[in-house]
């Protein structure tokens, strides 16, 4: 595993996501001038990269390679950050849909390692297949792949990309916790270091800030150096039970950082240490 330098974390927001809704949180950022003026906020106050969802008019999340370039552009317009598209912007759509954004070319990409099936009987299908040819795309095109790990025994669909050659090194790996509606282990300390035993040489590792533990998950990361990511597509809710918004789950990643010794990477900072 490589740990980052020890003076210095690197912090994704993920503002919008593909479940929740301005319903939840008005403070759900939809269309893509709302999401660039807040990505841009959230630059501001530390954010090296941002995980990107796309919505319809209506809302409804899409995997329209339009809609990702108009929200990249306008970010582009904004400031420097690291774009990150997500490859699962709705469990319905096919493999061609759902890598079709990557035409627009951005930096990193969401790569599920897996198949779930989600609490509300939604079956999102991820074959070894499909998995191994988003892989060989991002590879072809240069973007690197985020590899979205929900629980441990998908580490054998990691494990199976490696020995295809199909990873440039060093890997980025996000240790989902917390997400029990599509099948990933509670959030808790404890099952952070599960997935930390896993991980293979050559890896930098990224955890997402979950409810029931947040605060604790994020602060274990940087201690261990690795990456966190903060937004309100991983929790609505701040840890007083009131409504959060983005830039101020950015901003508390950075006071616990700060309090830590550590000072988040500015974006060119963070491209280096991931090989971009």
């Amino acid at each position: 595993m490589i740990k980052l330098p020890r003076d210095k974390v690197i912090i994704t927001v993920a503002p919008t996501g593909h479940f929740a809704t301005k319903a939840k949180n008005p403070n759900i950022p939809e269309q893509p001038d709302e999401i660039a003026e807040l990505v841009h906020a959230c630059y501001n106050e530390g954010a090296a990269i941002v995980h990107i969802h796309a919505r319809d008019k209506d809302g409804k999340a899409i995997g329209d390679v339009d809609v990702f370039r108009e929200i990249s552009d306008k970010i582009r317009a904004k400031c420097n950050i690291i774009l990150q598209y997500s490859t699962s912007s709705a469990p319905e759509l096919t493999m061609d849909e759902r890598l079709a954004p990557l035409q627009a070319q951005p930096e990193m990409a969401a790569l599920n390692m897996g198949s779930m099936l989600r609490k509300d009987g939604t079956f999102f299908l991820n074959t070894r297949s499909d998995i191994e040819r988003g892989a060989a795309l991002m590879k072809e095109k240069g973007i690197k792949p985020e590899i979205e790990l929900y629980h441990p025994g998908l580490i054998d669909e990691l494990n199976n990309l490696i020995g295809k050659d199909l990873l440039v090194k060093p890997y980025y790996i996000n240790c989902i916790q917390g997400t029990p509606h599509q099948g990933a282990m509670p959030a808790s300390p404890q099952n952070l270091l599960i997935y930390l035993g896993l991980l293979p040489d050559e890896t930098i590792f990224n955890v997402i800030g979950r409810a029931p533990a947040p605060v604790e998950i994020i602060t274990m990361a940087m201690i261990f150096g690795g990456c966190i990511r903060v937004g309100l597509e991983d929790t609505l809710f701040d840890q007083n039970g009131e409504l959060a918004n983005n830039v101020d789950l950015v901003a508390r990643a950075v006071r616990i950082a700060r309090e830590l010794g550590k000072e988040p990477t500015k974006p060119e900072e963070a491209r280096q240490i991931l090989g971009l």
